[in-house]
């Protein structure tokens, strides 16, 4: 009798979770599409405030702080990047004490470094390269780990090309990145990585002045969300701009 209710409790615990995780990732996705960051920094401040987390909820908050992080240092908002990354480090370690996801980790160990180095540029010559030496230990853990990919991408894209940079070869790793998400379909559906990853791409091909590309992914992205502030108001107009001389 004591076991059929343990059971009983566990299948109410993972149908709460599933719920809260689908309700979490709702709001995280419409707050990306419209730009409206103080609702993600409320959900990722009232997840951080419950304890005893499963790792699941501990993963996906990890992912909400990485987004937070890189909108905080593009808004120039670098006290609070500073003190969000130190709770997601928090959170990572926490993880990497129990062998959970490792290939995520090491993707999001990489996008940490990167952050510190836009943040701090003085450290880049001490641990720009340990970003790539994670993103690659992410891609060996786990082949089809698109996150992997992304990192390779952004540490080639941030890097000056006097250290290995190069933004041709970075727009390479973000298409296998998004080649790996699509293989997954299930996991498109709200899911606000993928917009980024979109909006990544067409960021990457307008700074290297390939606006047919850049209007191809830009079309993508508005046609799964044409609301998409970003794309819709910023680089969207850019590209047709530039086309139209």
């Amino acid at each position: 009798m004591e076991r059929k209710k343990n059971i009983l409790i566990l299948i109410i615990i993972i149908l709460f979770s599933v719920r809260a995780t689908a309700q979490n990732n709702k709001i995280i996705y419409n707050a990306y599409v419209n730009n409206e960051m103080l609702k993600w920094k409320k959900l990722i401040d009232g997840i951080e405030q419950i304890n005893q987390k499963p790792n699941t909820l501990k993963l996906e908050l990890l992912n909400y702080q990485y987004g937070y992080i890189g909108w905080c240092i593009a808004e120039n908002r670098d006290s609070e990047a500073r003190n969000y990354l130190s709770l997601a480090k928090n959170n990572l370690e926490a993880l990497e004490d129990q062998n959970y996801k490792l290939a995520d980790l090491y993707a999001y160990k990489s996008a940490f470094i990167g952050y510190e180095v836009a943040l701090s540029p003085y450290k880049a010559p001490f641990i720009g390269m340990r970003s790539i030496g994670y993103a690659e230990t992410s891609i060996e853990l786990d082949k089809n780990n698109y996150l992997g990919y992304l990192q390779l991408g952004n540490a080639r894209y941030y890097m000056p090309s006097a250290l290995g940079g190069s933004k041709t070869e970075a727009i390479n790793h973000y298409k296998k990145a998004l080649q790996k998400m699509e293989n997954n379909p299930g996991n498109l559906d709200k899911n606000w990585n993928y917009l980024n990853l979109l909006a990544t791409l067409v960021n990457a091909y307008i700074e290297t002045e390939n606006f047919s590309n850049a209007e191809y992914y830009s079309n993508k992205a508005l046609n799964i969300a044409p609301d998409f502030d970003w794309v819709k108001n910023e680089l969207h107009p850019k590209i047709l701009k530039e086309l139209e001389k």
